[in-house]
């Protein structure tokens, strides 16, 4: 009986999450070391993407008409996207960690968003150097004092600040909004496995919440618009390309959200499996312990009783 209950206190404290960073923080990122190795060998490349000068496509005449918008100021600063695409999505880890005592939730989920992230700034980057599309404002970059200058070719001949003309030319995907759903959608698609929010039980309020990251993301596409920093193609394209790679990176490590075991990562399960077997083979070895004991108790009295009919036969004989 005693063992029984210490078996079900090992499962139940399994189940209850108990993996804490101290306890199980150093094993977790011991196994997933080459991830974070690649990680670091992500933002090498990304650097790298940000520094060098993109194509500078050819820009005419005639297409000038639609790149004459004015020159404005962020609505939302470049130095802001990483604040609310990264450290606000890892605050709300951290409160459930508060709650679960779970480090393989944080640690993957940390490490997915990451993934989710760089993966997708590597990709924007990319593809913002190879396009090299003007901005809906690259005029006035172009040609900061409006003198308009073209060569034998018909190509703008620029004449601004050599950093204005080179972000003039990489508006094609919008960085602010694939940053933005790369980082939130993975936070939206987390949210929803774990309040259960395709439980079925018909609770619309969860999707409320599930799509709140999702419409500040929205949000920060639409002002790159508004600010003439993007045409609404690259604003659209910056957010299809981040919300698919955070669904990825989020289905490698976590269940579909629609999922039973949704709410918790996949090697959660496992260690969780990995303690039940540990503690039903400790109750094997505990059982086979025991059945010697009795083994030797019954010959015990096996023995006892034979030396006590041994001796009434020999008082019988002595009567006889």
């Amino acid at each position: 009986m005693l063992l029984y209950f210490k078996k079900k206190g090992r499962v139940r404290s399994a189940e209850m999450g108990t993996h804490t960073i101290k306890s199980h923080g150093t094993k977790v990122a011991r196994d997933h070391i080459l991830d974070w190795l690649i990680l670091m060998l992500l933002v090498l490349i990304e650097v790298i993407l940000y520094v060098i000068h993109p194509f500078y496509r050819f820009v005419g005449r005639d297409m000038m008409t639609d790149l004459k918008y004015p020159v404005k100021e962020d609505t939302v600063p470049a130095w802001s996207v990483p604040m609310y695409a990264v450290l606000l999505p890892v605050a709300v880890f951290l409160l459930f960690y508060i709650r679960r005592k779970d480090v393989y939730d944080l640690h993957h989920s940390i490490l997915g968003l990451l993934f989710s992230v760089l993966i997708t700034a590597v990709i924007t980057d990319a593809i913002k150097n190879a396009v090299g599309r003007p901005r809906p404002d690259f005029f006035w970059r172009c040609f900061p004092d409006g003198n308009e200058l073209y060569n034998r070719w018909g190509n703008a001949v620029c004449h601004g600040r050599e950093s204005d003309i080179r972000e003039g030319h990489k508006s094609f995907p919008s960085g602010h909004t694939s940053w933005s759903f790369a980082g939130l959608g993975f936070l939206s698609i987390y949210l929803s496995g774990k309040i259960k929010a395709f439980d079925q039980k018909g609770h619309v309020a969860k999707l409320c919440i599930v799509f709140f990251p999702l419409l500040i993301a929205s949000l920060v596409g639409i002002s790159r618009v508004d600010d003439y920093g993007h045409h609404w193609q690259d604003v659209f394209a910056g957010g299809l390309l981040g919300l698919v790679v955070a669904a990825f990176c989020y289905a490698q490590l976590f269940p579909p959200p629609y999922n039973d075991e949704g709410w918790g990562p996949y090697e959660y399960f496992r260690a969780l499996e990995e303690s039940r077997s540990n503690t039903n083979s400790g109750e094997s070895v505990n059982e086979l312990d025991v059945q010697p004991m009795s083994l030797a108790v019954v010959s015990q009295q096996v023995r006892k009783h034979g030396n006590e009919f041994a001796a009434l036969e020999d008082l019988e004989s002595g009567r006889r």
